[in-house]
């Protein structure tokens, strides 16, 4: 059984339209990991937090860090569009 998607012109345009979103997802990640351990910072201890927490009394437990670890995990799109890599196409 066999689909056909249209053309191999379209199909083209696809591809580069998935890629060209993926890049932006890419680059929206950082920040938006970013905000959200500030909002949570700020917001002070909840029961998210709580629940999340890995060990009472540690820094490294709960939400905060692990939204900043997201952040730096995904820096690398927006590190090729500083360094003139590709990154993305803006």
């Amino acid at each position: 059984m066999s689909c056909s998607v249209g053309t191999a012109a379209g199909s083209r345009d696809g591809v580069a339209a998935a890629r060209h979103l993926a890049r932006w997802l890419g680059l929206a990640a950082t920040p938006t990991f970013a905000i959200m351990a500030a909002a949570t910072a700020l917001s002070g201890s909840g029961a998210a937090d709580t629940l999340c927490a890995t060990g009472h009394g540690s820094e490294l437990g709960g939400m905060v860090p692990m939204y900043l670890l997201m952040s730096a995990f995904h820096s690398g799109a927006w590190l090729r569009l500083i360094a003139g890599g590709g990154g993305a196409s803006l």
